[in-house]
């Protein structure tokens, strides 16, 4: 897919399970010609290099949003039905609309982009 304008949100979720406690969920929004250098996918880099990164992409981000659904959600709605709110919540914290959201896993459902 070629996106030639708007806005697009990069949304993720960490600690799914009602183990790891609430599942969290960020989105941002960058500006195109943002490169962060090492930016790859959370799982592969070290606690320090997040910390890192976290100040980078806050520092140059457009937007961004991070929010949580609780252990009581996750038991009414289970796991994904909690981590699609998680992540829709992040999206409406966005300052900046997006057109499209950009998502890390298998949510396409239920996400919602105004």
């Amino acid at each position: 897919m070629e996106l030639k304008s708007g806005f697009v949100a990069g949304v993720d979720e960490a600690g799914r399970g009602p183990l790891a406690g609430d599942v969290f969920a960020a989105a941002v929004i960058l500006d195109r010609d943002c490169m962060i250098e090492g930016l790859d996918d959370s799982k592969k880099l070290s606690f320090k290099k997040r910390e890192e990164l976290f100040e980078k992409i806050i520092n140059n981000s457009l937007a961004y949003g991070i929010a949580s659904a609780t252990v009581a959600e996750i038991d009414r709605l289970n796991i994904l039905g909690a981590t699609v709110l998680a992540m829709n919540r992040a999206i409406k914290l966005l300052k900046v609309n997006p057109d499209f959201a950009l998502i890390d896993g298998n949510y396409s459902k239920g996400i919602i982009c105004d």
